[in-house]
């Protein structure tokens, strides 16, 4: 069944709580002050049941100006509006300002409520009623109904309650399929239970033994119990009004403000870019790096603005920003928020976020502008990649890009796979997403770093692999810089062997002297192909300097000579004809003993043994006993 929040709005003193009261039958006021002084100073809390058997909760909302932070905490939850407007006093200061920050949040139904009509003439109620649909032609409500009530004698309740009713069904249903959020409201402990926390559950849903996620402290939570109007339940879903016994957290870890959300599921940040609208009949004009506070969810917070395309704005403007945080905030792509100056405290106007977890911009910086718009306007799947293409950098996986963009892990999947199918990004080992543009950088990248080591090492087989995986690939790449090297070597840009890497067109060319170095190199080795020099012995028999000596033995090292172990290297010629003639005779007789080995290669034990460990090493023979079989 729909779930649906039903809030009120209105200057202090115009009857909210009562008409409230005349609705359910229940008193939001729970304060001592509160009943003291006859108004609302928190947020009040309630439900009734329509005739459609539609439970709807009810948020009270305070009218004094001292209390519009605590308006502001509620009015994000509601679904459907009602403006409370006294007939003996028409609209007044807080009606508009509720009515502008109802707006700036998107709220798209509401009714219009004339209370205490008994206390006018007739006259009088009809210019009331043509004043408030001049004062609210500009806004989410000029077709609004509009109802006159006595919250006393009742007179009109039943019409408002058929109305509300008739709204319900107008009102769209919230995503129990998002990741779970809930700006908490209030936070107390009940002796023997513990930490309770409330708030209206923006989406998702909520069950007994989840473990959740308080933001932006990043502490994990257990649900212990839940209610929801007061009753325990097995689950909470979006829409609805909640209480929640929390479990490894106390009440004064928690503040009005955080956020209740699915475990890993969002990025806190210090920074926001969004599209700001500027109220039309604003008395102030925004400018750059002005301070002002946000009200997202329950939470106030401050920051300076940075417009990033305007140098100042004025009323009724709209323009890109970007908000810089001075605490840390949990918010989505999509997210409403209200903004008002630092002091004096008016509403600016409403900003609707663009990017939750953004790079600092420059300003008037064209490239970003367009990001931006792309993002703002784009489909899932374009903005999903502007992320992607942002983020390659760091080889992002779908669990990074779902937390970065508050969606479930299985949504951004289908999105990458349709990114996937059009080209636009590319997969390593299945997890890692790079975007196509980064991969045409990495491939730049890779040609110049291999093109200037060649050109500075012209006789080393390359570079070595570590050493060009630290220069390409992220530290936290993992396995997914071999598969990075795959793909470069399918594209045929490297080639790569052991444990170098050079690039695909890349051939050793020696020069005539060096051409004579290996020449002689060569002969000492296979001179007494199975009883070779020291190294040491074959530099000192070539009368040339050692650092050109030098420079072909690396080179060979790998290629024409085989390291065999500390002490032993072979031509490769020694090498494949000793492999060769091992396999042959195990094939032939099952098996192969030292001695045998010794006699086929015609050498002594020494270099028998070195070669066996060797081919055992690299799994081409195992030991069993004393023979020796093929792996």
């Amino acid at each position: 069944m729909k779930n649906i929040i039903i809030g009120t709005a209105g200057h202090i003193d115009h009857g909210k709580t009562t008409l409230i009261k005349a609705l359910t039958n229940r008193e939001t006021d729970r304060l001592k002050e509160e009943k003291k002084r006859g108004i609302s100073i928190e947020l009040g809390f309630t439900y009734f049941d329509l005739p459609s058997g539609r439970r709807a909760g009810i948020i009270d909302v305070p009218g004094h100006e001292k209390f519009v932070r605590h308006m502001l905490a509620g009015a994000g939850g509601m679904d459907i509006v009602m403006l409370v407007i006294a007939a003996d006093e028409g609209v007044m200061p807080q009606t508009k300002e509720h009515l502008d920050i109802l707006s700036v949040l998107n709220i798209k139904k509401g009714i219009i409520v004339i209370t205490k009509a008994s206390l006018v003439e007739e006259e009088w109620l009809q210019l009331i009623q043509e004043d408030i649909r001049e004062k609210v032609k500009h806004t989410f409500l000029k077709d609004a109904k509009m109802l006159v009530v006595d919250s006393v004698s009742k007179k009109g309740i039943k019409e408002l309650i058929d109305t509300i009713d008739q709204l319900t069904d107008e009102t769209e249903s919230r995503d129990i399929e998002a990741p779970t959020r809930m700006p908490i409201d209030r936070v107390f402990s009940i002796t023997g239970f513990g930490t309770v926390v409330t708030g209206t559950l923006l989406e998702g849903k909520i069950s007994l033994e989840d473990t959740l996620e308080i933001l932006p402290d990043n502490v994990k939570v257990r649900i212990r119990n839940i209610q929801v109007h007061g009753e325990p339940v097995e689950a909470a879903y979006a829409g609805q009004r909640v209480a929640i016994n929390l479990a490894n957290v106390k009440k004064e870890e928690i503040e009005r403000g955080y956020v209740l959300a699915q475990a890993d599921a969002m990025e806190t940040t210090m920074m926001i870019d969004a599209r700001i609208n500027v109220l039309r009949d604003g008395s102030r004009k925004l400018q750059n790096r002005d301070r002002v506070r946000l009200y997202h969810g329950s939470t106030e917070i401050f920051a300076r603005v940075v417009l990033l395309e305007k140098e100042e704005m004025q009323p009724g403007d709209s323009g890109l920003v970007q908000f810089r945080l001075e605490e840390s905030i949990a918010v989505k792509k999509g997210d409403r928020i209200v903004v008002r100056f630092y002091s004096p405290l008016t509403t600016v106007g409403g900003a609707v976020v663009v990017d939750s977890n953004p790079k600092k911009h420059k300003r008037f910086d064209e490239k970003i502008i367009q990001e931006l718009l792309i993002k703002e306007k784009g489909t899932p799947e374009d903005v999903l990649e502007k992320h992607i293409e942002r983020y390659s950098n760091q080889f992002p996986d779908v669990g990074f890009l779902a937390k970065l963009t508050a969606q479930q892990v299985e949504e951004v999947q289908k999105l990458v796979i349709g990114l996937k199918e059009k080209g636009r990004v590319l997969l390593l080992n299945n997890t890692i997403i790079l975007h196509k543009k980064h991969y045409e950088e990495i491939k730049e990248k890779t040609l110049l770093l291999l093109s200037k080591y060649h050109q500075q090492n012209p006789l080393r087989l390359g570079m070595i692999k570590e050493e060009f995986k630290n220069k390409i690939v992220p530290k936290n790449a993992g396995k997914s810089g071999d598969a990075l090297l795959e793909l470069l070597q399918r594209d045929k840009l490297v080639k790569v062997f052991e444990k170098y890497i050079a690039a695909y067109d890349f051939e050793i060319s020696f020069n005539p002297t060096q051409l004579e170095i290996k020449s002689k190199i060569e002969a000492a080795y296979l001179k007494e192909p199975y009883a070779t020099p020291k190294i040491e012995d074959v530099i000192k028999s070539i009368s040339y300097k050692r650092q050109e000596i030098d420079q072909v033995l690396e080179t060979m090292l790998g290629r024409e000579l085989i390291k065999i172990n500390s002490e032993i290297i072979l031509h490769e010629k020694a090498y494949l004809k000793a492999k060769a003639m091992l396999i042959e005779h195990i094939n032939k007789k099952d098996s192969i003993s030292l001695a045998e080995f010794r006699d086929l290669l015609n050498s002594s034990r020494k270099y028998a043994v070195a070669l066996l460990e060797y081919f055992d090493n690299i799994r081409l023979t195992k030991r069993l006993e004393d023979k020796r079989v093929l792996h």
